[in-house]
């Protein structure tokens, strides 16, 4: 069955996107932890990050990166935290999380409600950048 992630691959469901290539694809949390929380797919369908093949897996890494370097340009931060977790969609991917404190990792926080405006500011500036 096609999770979530494989759905805005394929056009199918729209997202925020943040920066995308030939193998991946980021986008923005439309459950955000913090504003910016960005998640970083293959577009290959795998369910295990550590599936991944270690040309694939390496390439995840450089790309969310490359990604991060992006965010921080656009969003007051000390830095851009990494998470895997792999639980939530059966499918591999990294969250991205703008963080001022390790509290802002922290998964049990009430998520937040941001407006579709301000989602697509946010997805363009770093998309642009």
């Amino acid at each position: 069955m096609s999770t979530i992630f494989k759905k805005i691959i394929d056009g199918e469901l729209p997202c925020y996107k943040v920066a995308e290539n030939d193998q991946f694809l980021a986008f923005l949390d439309i459950q955000p932890l913090v504003k910016g929380h960005v998640l970083v797919i293959p577009k290959l369908e795998e369910d295990y990050i550590f599936d991944l093949d270690d040309d694939l897996l390496s390439g995840l890494i450089c790309f969310s990166k490359h990604v991060a370097k992006k965010m921080k340009l656009h969003i007051p931060c000390k830095k851009i935290g990494i998470s895997v977790i792999g639980l939530e969609v059966a499918h591999a991917h990294i969250h991205l999380i703008p963080i001022n404190s390790i509290h802002d990792m922290n998964f049990s926080n009430v998520k937040l409600t941001l407006d579709s405006s301000e989602m697509l500011e946010l997805s363009n500036k770093i998309l642009m950048s």
